[in-house]
């Protein structure tokens, strides 16, 4: 059982107009607290605002994860919060081999999921109570590298070094990341494209649970580590059994 209540709390989700994001903010709004998701995309955020059921307690709000400025401004002005989360990435054109691999590709992947929060942590753990908590997303790539992910597995693994580091710097405030697997997202349209339905059933025969991954099994790893006030510089792996496959 979590031993924090989400009645009234604040939280950000960035990158939660959608996939994982999307699916932690309606629990998060279900359980009483106010939800702010933030992203690169004002139709993204205003489809999940409405996909949501504009309730009162949800705000949406413009921010790129690769701007130091916007980090810094979004939190001077965010009002109260106590747990951030951040499910965003953007590996568009990432997924390549060597020969293939744009710098510029790689670049994004390394500013959206290691300079993004650690810039998040920068400026949002000064606003977080000694209660508050940060988590992120890292992913099995960094356990289970596969041919064109390289960069992939690399900002995973970093991740995750930061995550311990920030444990025992930003204490008592709690770090941590989920390590999803194979999800069912939008993010495979840039991974597979049009084989992506084919893709993610080939996976799901060899999985030991039979099945890819939901939205939802990520946002109910992410709403645990929330709420254990006992877990901290702790990497939650909710990926099917791919680690022993």
């Amino acid at each position: 059982m979590t031993d924090i209540t989400m009645e009234g709390a604040g939280i950000i989700i960035v990158g939660g107009s959608s996939g994982m994001g999307l699916a932690l903010a309606r629990g998060m709004l279900a359980e009483g607290a106010r939800v702010t998701i933030a992203g690169r995309s004002a139709e993204r955020l205003e489809a999940a605002r409405l996909t949501l059921g504009d309730p009162a307690d949800l705000k949406t709000a413009m921010l790129d994860l690769t701007q130091e400025e916007e980090i810094a401004a979004f939190f001077r002005d965010c009002g109260p919060v106590d747990h951030i989360v951040s499910t965003a990435a953007d590996i568009e054109g990432a997924y390549q081999l060597l020969p293939d691999l744009r710098l510029s590709a790689a670049r994004r992947v390394v500013e959206s999921k290691f300079y993004g929060p650690l810039l998040l942590a920068k400026y949002g753990a000064p606003r977080l109570p000694p209660s508050g908590s940060i988590t992120f997303t890292s992913g099995v790539a960094a356990y289970r590298p596969a041919a064109r992910g390289s960069v992939v597995a690399a900002v995973n693994a970093a991740l995750e070094g930061l995550v311990r580091a920030l444990a025992v710097e930003l204490a008592p405030q709690r770090v941590n990341a989920v390590s999803p697997g194979w999800v069912d997202t939008p993010i495979w349209n840039f991974v597979a494209g049009d084989a992506k339905q084919a893709t993610l059933e080939a996976m799901a025969k060899r999985l030991p649970v039979g099945r890819v991954g939901r939205p939802d099994d990520i946002a109910d790893a992410i709403r645990f580590l929330i709420g254990n006030g006992f877990a901290t510089g702790t990497i939650l792996h909710v990926e099917g059994g791919h680690r022993l496959i």
